[in-house]
Formats: structure tokens, sequence, C-alpha cells
């Protein structure tokens, strides 16, 4: 999430159900029978994850799990006191996609405690690449710097590294039902639509409470910030186009509030989708610009344009952000020329042919 968009920074970005910052700690009453807890996330300038709790007659479901450290899941517990529960009410996690943040918490309490652990199944292929240790020769996403041309900041990720041991497949276990494609779910009283938003994953989910106007958003829809595109493993053929495609289903629906798992609830789900996709019809436009001419005998990696571009709300150079934020950035910037590539307004070598990067030039 290396983008995001002008309005409130996230940073000072205060939430209606507290009328405190966003992470401020508690279990906050969203509506009627849901909760927001923010928990704390490590090493991440997105400081926490929204997780919802909905109690129903038979115990609760939570929507997101967070990020299985020691201090969230404290946190997690203190939280659930707040409202009269525990970790053994807990029957069921709803996880909007694969991300770390995101599930590794539900899967450690799900196999612990017998909880019943939902994912969507586009991202099982993620799963069983982190599970098959023995293949993984090296962290999977230094292929996908490789491919924007980003070697140098690979090499960087490798350092930063250090001596890790791979993933633990303690955190990585599969879960116990699929998602797949969009259908309704029972929840206490509630019926809610399971809505699969591919992009920031593929098997991304969106969890719809028609009745209520609830969107529980996930990473799909954040009120202050773009999710990253093209951030994930294996990596997909078209992650924005899948993305902008999505924005586009969710508008669809009708309007809702947005509970997103990265900052302030916010009031309309029509309002930031058609901000989400105005933003990104920008970034093709500079992207495209950015490109070399067909014909001139020049080409140019997604690192090459990436630093052609503004980054963060105040379009700071590629240069001066961190070794981390340069790696999504590049990322992110491949994903927008291969739309481009897409919509035959650009071209492009053979990935399989290109080493040193897939080299793009404009049509």
């Amino acid at each position: 999430m290396t983008t995001p968009d002008p309005g409130t920074p996230t940073a000072f970005a205060v939430s209606p159900d507290s009328g405190e910052h966003w992470t401020a700690e508690g279990a906050w009453q969203v509506d009627t029978g849901i909760h927001r807890i923010p928990l704390p996330l490590p090493m991440d300038g997105l400081k926490a994850i929204n997780v919802y709790v909905i109690e129903t007659d038979s115990g609760l479901t939570l929507v997101d799990g967070g990020w299985a450290i020691p201090v969230a899941r404290e946190l997690l517990e203190r939280c659930l006191k707040e409202i009269g529960a525990g970790f053994a009410d807990i029957d069921r996690f709803l996880v909007t996609h694969v991300h770390r943040d995101h599930f590794t918490m539900a899967t450690v309490l799900g196999r612990e405690l017998g909880i019943d652990v939902a994912l969507g199944l586009g991202d099982k292929p993620a799963l069983e690449l982190l599970n098959n240790t023995d293949a993984l020769t090296e962290n999977p996403f230094h292929a996908v710097l490789r491919s924007a041309g980003a070697h140098a900041v690979a090499e960087k990720w490798e350092r930063l590294e250090g001596d890790d041991e791979g993933p633990d497949p303690q955190l990585w276990q599969y879960p116990t039902s699929w998602l797949d494609g969009d259908h309704e779910l029972t929840v206490g009283a509630r019926t809610i639509d399971a809505v699969h938003t591919p992009g920031h994953t593929p098997g991304h989910f969106v969890f719809a409470d028609r009745a209520a106007g609830l969107l529980f958003a996930g990473d799909h829809v954040l009120p202050t910030i773009t999710p990253s595109i093209g951030f994930t493993v294996p990596p997909t053929d078209a992650p924005l186009g899948d993305f902008m495609a999505s924005l586009a289903k969710v508008r669809s629906l009708p309007e809702m509030r947005i509970l997103p798992a990265h900052g302030p609830v916010a009031p309309s789900s029509y309002a930031r989708v058609d901000e989400l996709l105005a933003f990104h019809e920008e970034r093709l436009t500079a992207s495209l610009a950015a490109l070399p001419a067909a014909g001139s005998g020049r080409t140019a990696t997604g690192y090459d344009v990436a630093g052609a571009l503004g980054w963060t709300r105040h379009l700071h150079a590629f240069d001066t952000l961190d070794v981390f934020s340069q790696g999504m950035a590049a990322m992110e910037t491949k994903a927008h020329l291969d739309l481009l590539v897409a919509r035959g307004q650009a071209t492009c070598s053979d990935p399989v042919d290109s080493p040193d990067g897939v080299a793009y030039t404009a049509v």
C-alpha cells in the first residue's frame, strides 16, 4: 500500500465510532452487535489492522484475524473481554485474504481452538507455495522484483532478511473451508454476501451486509490509501485489471458504509470506489507518459517508470522512499504497465526472455 490518495492522511485519521485515532485500543461499536478492534502491526507503516467482531446467539464471527504476534494476541483477548467474551466464544473467522496481517492469527487460533477459518480459494496457490519450504530457495518476491527490473532492490531485500529461515508453516496452515465465488453466508440472524474481489490478492473477498448497509471491505476499498497491487505470489497476469473490475463490481452493490481493514470507518462505498478508479486512471496516464515511444530504440522497466513518478500523497521522489516501499512501487508500476499492454497502449517483451526485467514501450 504505497500510494496514499489525497484526503485525510491515515496517520491522522479519526474514526467516527471511537471519536479517536483509528488505531486507538478498544472494542469500538460500529453498529448493533458489531465491534471494531484495531490490532498492532510490527514494522509496518500502517500501524494497525481492524478486526471486526460480529455477535450472534451461537458465538462470535470475526472478519480477519490480525498478525500472529504476542502483543496482538494479548490485545485481542483484552478487547474481547470488554464486550464480555473471549477466544472460546469465537466460532468462525472470515478472512478477507491471505496476507499475514489478516490470516496468520486466524489460522493459529483456529488450529488451537477448533475454530472454522474461511479463506478465498484464489489464495490457495500462495499457501501451497509457502508450505512447500523444500522448494523455496529464496524469498518468492525476489523473482517478482526482478521481473519489474528492480534488481538492486531485490538484493537489498535479501540483505534485510539476513538469515531468515523461510516461512513458518504454523503461520500458513490451510483454512478449514474455502470461499469460492459469490455466495450468501448466514452469520447468526444476518445474511451476508461473500463477494469475490480479486486484485489485491487473487482470493480477496469482501463481505456485504446489505440489510445493515455495511461493507467489510478488507484491503479492497480503503478510505485513505490505495491497496498495493502486484504484491502477491505466485504473480498473476493482470492484478490491476482484476482490481479495477472488482471495484466496478462493488460499485454495482448498494451504497454502504466502509468497514476497512486499515483506516477509519468511512461513510460511502460509492464515493471511495469512484476515487480509487479515478486515481488508477491518472496513474495509468502518468505511466504511459513515462514510457519511451515505439521505434525510439529505448525501453523501460517497471522500476524505470516508478523512478519517474511521484510517490505518497506528497508525490515524493522515488529515490527518497525506503527500500521496502521502492520494491512495492516497482511491482505496482509494473501492474499498471501490464494493464496498458492489455489495453493496447503499450507493448512489452516476453517475460520468459526478460531476465533483466520486462521491457515496455508506448504504442
